[in-house]
C-alpha cells in the first residue's frame, strides 16, 4: 500500500538479514510496552519472524483468510500473511481464552465514509488489536482500547527521495537536512509513527492523513492529541516500528 496509490511503499523491498531473532521462526516472543496483566493503557505486544507455515496453522484461518493467503503469488508473501494471521489469532486467543480458529473478525464503520472497511475488531470483545507486517517480521499490538502498530523497513535512500513527498510539510523539512545515512532511519520511523496512528483511528492510509498528520522524524514522536504515541527500541535492526493508544 501506498500513500498516493502510485509512489512505492517503504515496505516493498528487500528485508535485511534479522539475526536478533529471540525465538524460533513462527513463534512469537513478547517485547516492549505492556505485558497480559498491564492494561493501564499499555499495550501487549508481540513481534514473529516469519515462518514456514503448516496444514495446522492454515486450519485456524477462517476461509476469507485462507483465499487471501492462496491469492498470493510469491512463497515469500503467503508464508508472512499465513505466519502473521496466525500468531494474530493464537496471541488474541490466549489472551481471551477461547480457540483460535473460533475468533471472529468484523470491520468497524469507517471513519469517513461509514463503509464497512474500518478499523478491524473482534465481533463481541472488547479487546483491541493491531497488526503489521513487513520484510521478515510481524508486530502485533494487542489493548484494552484502541491500538495501532507498524513495522517498517529501513528504505534505501532513494526511495525516501521520491516518498517524502508524501508527509506533512515539517517533516519533509526535517528529512531535507539529513544526509544519506540518517535520512532513511529518520523517514522510517515516521512512517512507522504516522502508520500506527493511522491504524488506531481506522482512518488507514487513504484518508488523507500521511499529509496532514505531524508525528516528526526525530529520536522522540511530535506529540499527537488524544493517542500516547511511542516508538519501539526492540524493532530488529534494519527496521522501525510503533505503536499508538488512544487516551
Amino acid at each position: 500500500m501506498t500513500a498516493t496509490g502510485q509512489q512505492p511503499h517503504p515496505r516493498d523491498q528487500e528485508a535485511p538479514d534479522a539475526s536478533q531473532a529471540r525465538a524460533p521462526d513462527g513463534t512469537p516472543w513478547p517485547i516492549g510496552a505492556g505485558s497480559h496483566e498491564d492494561r493501564a493503557g499499555r499495550p501487549e505486544l508481540w513481534l514473529v519472524r516469519v515462518g514456514h507455515p503448516t496444514d495446522e496453522d492454515l486450519s485456524v484461518l477462517d476461509a476469507t483468510e485462507r483465499a487471501r493467503a492462496t491469492a498470493l503469488r510469491r512463497p515469500q508473501d503467503r508464508d508472512l500473511y499465513i505466519t502473521a494471521h496466525t500468531t494474530l489469532r493464537r496471541v488474541l486467543g490466549r489472551r481471551l481464552d477461547t480457540a483460535p480458529a473460533a475468533l471472529a473478525f468484523v470491520r468497524e464503520p469507517c471513519p469517513h465514509c461509514g463503509g464497512e472497511h474500518g478499523r478491524p475488531v473482534l465481533a463481541g470483545s472488547p479487546v483491541h488489536f493491531s497488526l503489521s507486517h513487513a520484510g521478515r517480521h510481524a508486530l502485533i499490538g494487542v489493548c484494552d482500547r484502541p491500538v495501532g502498530v507498524d513495522i517498517e523497513l529501513v528504505p534505501k535512500a532513494e526511495l525516501v527521495t521520491d516518498v517524502a513527498r508524501a508527509l506533512h510539510g515539517d517533516e519533509q523539512q526535517e528529512l531535507a537536512l539529513l544526509g544519506p545515512e540518517s535520512g532513511p532511519v529518520a523517514f522510517a520511523r515516521c512512517w512507522a509513527r504516522k502508520e500506527a496512528v493511522l491504524k488506531g483511528t481506522g482512518e488507514g492510509l487513504g484518508g488523507g492523513g500521511v499529509a496532514t498528520l505531524l508525528v516528526g522524524t526525530g529520536a522522540e514522536p511530535h506529540p499527537v492529541p488524544g493517542w500516547r504515541l511511542a516508538d519501539i527500541p526492540e524493532a530488529p535492526g534494519g527496521y522501525a516500528a510503533a505503536y499508538a493508544v488512544r487516551d
